[in-house]
């Protein structure tokens, strides 16, 4: 009787699991493999034949990520995984450490890179730090998948040590539940929302930290209100920089033209009232959120940095936006704001970039593919003992 097929997937937290990676681990038990988890959180995961709760810290200094790492190790030791795909900068680290001796014996071992943290424009600190530890556990890496052009560009180049290296459009996003509210549904909901049928509604889901950098939009916001009084800025999200942006509105005269949501699970919704999606931040690998609101027909605002570059196209379905300039993003608002043949026009474009590019069944292809191969191995040599 042949062995049972073993994937191990590990991350910091298991919200990545639910957020980004339900359809492939569905694709596994669909193919007759066990499927176990490790991650930080007790959330119930479908697909799942095992979860283990590790203690990982999003700090790579953190003593705690030694214990994680530890039981991982002994976790990995125990169990026969055929392949261990790991995602996360900490859950890449931790994983690839300790699948060392497991690789020895055959294992695969996958890391997707959800970007990098250097990159262009990344402080130096990130490159002396991040960097190195990347390219040395590159070598322990069967597999280093990357999500967006710069990182697959970077890592060639400068040669990482990864037995094969390959670029996968993202995570995938489900155009079905992604997608446009007809024109009557749309009122409807803006009037259920609570929000007047003519108001332009600007959308933006991220933490509030230093790299999402909500301020620019208020600032933006602020350059807009008298022409636009119309404007409504829409921010989900919680973080530690909550209160000071409540307070920056405030002092900018737009504290009523800003609506802080926190967390939410009606995203789709939020996205299928809005006029246009904006982001700020300073960095990102190739960012959900954007590729939501490209799918539900969003055009798309945003500062520039390589994730907004990759799904970005001026003039096509949006802007982005270089050096973090308000008045710029400002100038772009007004346009769309005064144009919704043009909102249109962009959205439509980019919804159909995330259906021939991004959407979660073309993800699938590309990332079955990857699995296949491995598979395929893990099959030939249970027949060959056999």
């Amino acid at each position: 009787m042949a062995a049972a097929k073993r994937i191990l997937l590990c991350a910091t937290v298991d919200y990545h699991f639910s957020a980004f990676h339900l359809p492939y681990m569905k694709w596994f038990k669909e193919q007759g493999w066990e499927v176990h988890v490790a991650a930080k959180g007790s959330r119930d995961l479908p697909f799942v034949d095992k979860k283990y709760d590790l203690p990982i810290q999003r700090s790579p200094f953190s003593f705690k990520n030694v214990k994680a790492y530890r039981k991982l190790k002994a976790m990995i030791d125990q169990n026969d995984y055929q392949i261990i795909h790991c995602h996360t900068p900490v859950g890449g680290v931790l994983a690839r450490l300790a699948s060392r001796a497991a690789r020895k014996k055959g294992t695969k071992v996958i890391y997707t890179a959800h970007g990098f943290h250097f990159c262009k424009g990344s402080p130096a600190m990130n490159w002396l730090i991040y960097y190195p530890i990347e390219k040395w556990l590159a070598r322990y890496t069967d597999c280093l998948i990357t999500i967006n052009e710069e990182d697959y560009n970077r890592v060639v180049q400068h040669r990482f040590k990864s037995e094969r290296i390959e670029h996968v459009h993202g995570v995938g996003v489900s155009t079905e539940r992604f997608k446009p509210a007809e024109k009557e549904y749309k009122k409807e909901l803006r009037i259920a929302y609570g929000f007047n049928v003519g108001d332009f509604l600007l959308f933006y889901a991220a933490e509030f930290n230093k790299n999402k950098n909500q301020q620019l939009l208020i600032r933006s916001l602020a350059l807009i209100k008298d022409e636009f009084p119309n404007a409504k800025l829409l921010l989900a999200g919680k973080g530690p920089l909550l209160q000071e942006c409540r307070k920056l509105s405030q002092s900018l005269g737009v504290g009523h033209m800003v609506q802080f949501l926190g967390f939410r699970n009606d995203i789709e919704q939020l996205l299928q009232i809005s006029d246009v999606a904006v982001a700020s931040s300073n960095r990102e690998g190739l960012p959900v959120n954007i590729m939501e609101a490209m799918s539900c027909g969003l055009p798309i605002i945003a500062t520039e940095n390589r994730g907004h570059r990759e799904l970005i196209v001026d003039d096509q379905n949006g802007w982005v936006i270089s050096d973090m300039d308000h008045k710029m993003f400002a100038k772009k608002l007004k346009v769309l704001a005064k144009d919704s043949g043009l909102r249109a026009v962009m959205g439509s474009h980019g919804r159909r970039m995330i259906i021939n590019k991004y959407s979660t069944g073309k993800i699938a292809e590309e990332k079955s593919e990857i699995y296949k191969t491995y598979m395929t191995e893990v099959e030939d040599a249970q027949w060959a003992v056999l």
